[in-house]
């Protein structure tokens, strides 16, 4: 049983820059054969379309553990927990980013959110995880019924 769960798809803007693929495939094969251009464009525009939504990560919140994308932290683990968004979310993936942090980016998704690991055996200072609903992701990770839970 999941408290939090999403999947990080891609934004509509991939999937029209995934549709050029027709008419590039039609225009490069119409020389040849238009039919096989527009088969090509349609096939490869499906398999692309197709591997994104296979390979999006998911977030998922249960009880007691905290996964996003492959890697699971018990949340008696987590620490505070803080929302970014537009500028604040850039600086958080780029100039404030300790390098021994874990992420979870998808350039399609504005906002982040920064979870502290307080696992003193893990030499990750903290989580950065992109997502579409950060205030929801935050307040469920933030939720003090939670086994292990510290403030």
């Amino acid at each position: 049983m999941s408290e939090y769960s999403e999947k990080l798809r891609p934004s509509p803007g991939l999937y029209v820059i995934a549709a050029l693929a027709i008419p590039f495939f039609t225009l490069t094969l119409a020389p040849f054969n238009v039919i096989a251009g527009v088969a090509t464009g349609v096939f490869v525009f499906v398999v692309v379309i197709v591997a994104l939504n296979v390979s999006a990560p998911r977030i998922i919140v249960t009880p007691r553990t905290f996964r996003a994308g492959k890697a699971v932290i018990d949340r008696r683990f987590i620490g505070a927990v803080s929302v970014y968004g537009g500028e604040s979310a850039r600086a958080e993936r780029g100039v404030n980013l300790d390098a021994r942090a874990w992420t979870l980016f998808r350039g399609f998704v504005d906002p982040v959110v920064k979870i502290a690991v307080l696992d003193e055996s893990d030499p990750t200072p903290y989580w950065l995880v992109s997502t579409r609903n950060p205030q929801e992701l935050a307040a469920t990770l933030r939720t003090p019924d939670r086994p292990g839970f510290k403030s």
